[in-house]
């Protein structure tokens, strides 16, 4: 797959970046001419990724969140979302509906919200080294867009 654009960043795991990260990646998904519900299948999935991180990756402390999103032929977008925080133990556990290992108010649903928006998610991590969460989604251009 050829890659025809690409942006990169990186902010801080702050409850308050989760919202511009969403703006970001969404507004860079633009160029293909989503419709409507595929750019908020984008947002979810990317508010879901990015809350993982600010939540789990550094449970002791602050990190960075770095995101790279990509546009491919044919009409597909790419997002990695990275953190280099505590990494995850077991990643087939994690990504089971339900399972959290913070509980009060967290359903356990991240990874599951991702893989139902998104048409494929790959989940890369290693404990004490972080987490690559790679989201992938064909998008119909149905108004034929100029990526």
């Amino acid at each position: 797959m050829k890659v025809t654009n690409k942006f990169s960043m990186a902010l801080l795991a702050k409850s308050s970046n989760e919202s511009f990260a969403r703006a970001c990646v969404s507004a860079f998904a633009t160029q293909l001419d989503p419709t409507l519900e595929e750019i908020s299948d984008i947002k979810t999935a990317v508010s879901e990724a990015v809350t993982n991180c600010i939540v789990h990756a550094y449970r002791s402390g602050m990190g960075n969140i770095y995101i790279t999103s990509e546009l491919l032929e044919p009409n597909i977008i790419r997002i990695k979302i990275r953190d280099k925080g505590c990494g995850i133990e077991n990643v087939e556990k994690a990504m089971e509906p339900l399972y959290t290992t913070v509980g009060g108010e967290r359903a356990g649903l991240g990874f599951a919200v991702m893989q139902s928006f998104m048409d494929r998610i790959s989940v890369r991590s290693a404990p004490g080294k972080g987490t690559t969460v790679t989201m992938y989604k064909k998008i119909s251009r149905r108004f034929g867009g100029n990526a």
